[in-house]
C-alpha cells in the first residue's frame, strides 16, 4: 500500500513537472510571439512614414517615429507583463503606490519626465529649434524621457556657430530656466554691428554708403521676412514698425559710432557679418572724406643715460 502511494506521488510529480514545463515553454513562445509581431508592426509603421517622408516636415517624421517607440514599448509591456505575472492588474497597482512612496527619493527622475511630459504638451521648443536654456546654447537636435539634446553653438566660437559638441540637458530645466526660442514664433533676429568713424569724417556720407550697402546685401531676403513677419503677428502679436536695415549714428569715445542695425537669420549671422564687414572695408578705402578709427597705443623708449 506504501508502494503504490508513493509511485502515485512519483506519477503526480512527474505530471505536474510536465505540466509546468510545457506552460513554462509555452510562455516563452508567447513572449517571442508578441516580440517579433510587435518588432514587425514597428518596421511596418517606419516603412510607411518614410514613405510619405517627402509629403511631411522632417520634424513630424521624427515625431511619428517616437510615437510609434513608445506605442510598441507600452503595448509590449502590458502584453508580455500579463503573461508572467499571474495577477498583473495588483502588480501595476504596487508599482503605483510604490512610485509615490519613492517620488521623494527619486524626485529628479519624475521632475524630469514632468518635463518631457511638458515639452510633448505645450511644446516650448522642437527639434530643430535654436534654444538658450539657462546657460547653454544651441539647436535641439533629440528629445527623450529624461534629457534633451542641443548641438552647442557660441561659447569659445563667435557669432553663435557650433562647437561641435553635443549636450544633454536634463527635462526638468524648463520648470527652473528660461528659454530663449530663436526660432518659434519668428525665424529671424535682430543683429547690429558696431563701426567708429573720426569726428572730422563725412558721417553723412558715411551712413548713406553703409545704408545702400545693407540694402544690397538684403534685398532678396525681403521677402522672405515679409512672410515670416505676417506669420509672427497671427501667431505671437510680434510687430515692428521697420523691419529692413537701418543705420544709427551717436557721438562715441572714439568718435562717431555707426550702428548698422538688421534682421537676419540666427544660422547666417556670421555670415551677413563678414559679407558686411568686408563691404565696409573695401568702400571705405575709396572714400577720402571718411576715417575708420580704432584704440591705439604708443610706446616710447627712452634711451639709457650714462
Amino acid at each position: 500500500m506504501k508502494l503504490d502511494t508513493f509511485e502515485n506521488m512519483e506519477h503526480w510529480i512527474d505530471y505536474l513537472n510536465t505540466v509546468v514545463a510545457y506552460e513554462l515553454r509555452w510562455d516563452i513562445y508567447k513572449t517571442i510571439m508578441i516580440i517579433v509581431v510587435l518588432w514587425v508592426i514597428k518596421k511596418l509603421a517606419f516603412k510607411i512614414i518614410s514613405a510619405k517622408r517627402e509629403e511631411t516636415e522632417l520634424k513630424k517624421f521624427y515625431h511619428w517615429r517616437k510615437t510609434v517607440q513608445y506605442i510598441i514599448v507600452f503595448i509590449g509591456f502590458l502584453l508580455i507583463g500579463n503573461i508572467w505575472i499571474s495577477n498583473f492588474q495588483s502588480i501595476t497597482t504596487f508599482l503605483g503606490l510604490l512610485s509615490a512612496g519613492i517620488a521623494i527619493a527619486l524626485k529628479d527622475i519624475f521632475i524630469n519626465i514632468a518635463g518631457w511630459l511638458f515639452i510633448l504638451w505645450r511644446k516650448p521648443f522642437d527639434i530643430g529649434d535654436r534654444v538658450q536654456i539657462g546657460e547653454f546654447k544651441g539647436d535641439v537636435v533629440d528629445t527623450r524621457v529624461f534629457q534633451f539634446s542641443i548641438l552647442e553653438v557660441g561659447n569659445w566660437v563667435d557669432a553663435e556657430q557650433s562647437t561641435g559638441r553635443i549636450i544633454h540637458v536634463p527635462n526638468g530645466m524648463v520648470f527652473s530656466a528660461p528659454q530663449a526660442n530663436y526660432s518659434q514664433g519668428f525665424d529671424y533676429i535682430w543683429n547690429e554691428q558696431h563701426i567708429n568713424i573720426s569726428l572730422d569724417s563725412d558721417y553723412k556720407r558715411a551712413k548713406s554708403i553703409l545704408t545702400e550697402m545693407l540694402e544690397e546685401i538684403f534685398k532678396k531676403e525681403y521677402r522672405s521676412i515679409q512672410i515670416a513677419l505676417k506669420k509672427a503677428q497671427k501667431e505671437h502679436f510680434i510687430s515692428f514698425t521697420q523691419y529692413t536695415p537701418t543705420v544709427y549714428a551717436k557721438i562715441h569715445e572714439r568718435g562717431i559710432q555707426l550702428s548698422l542695425r538688421y534682421l537676419c537669420n540666427p544660422r547666417k549671422r556670421r555670415f551677413f557679418e563678414h559679407l558686411i564687414t568686408e563691404s565696409i572695408i573695401d568702400q571705405f578705402k575709396a572714400e577720402s572724406s571718411v576715417r575708420i578709427v580704432y584704440p591705439t597705443t604708443s610706446i616710447i623708449l627712452e634711451g639709457r643715460r650714462q
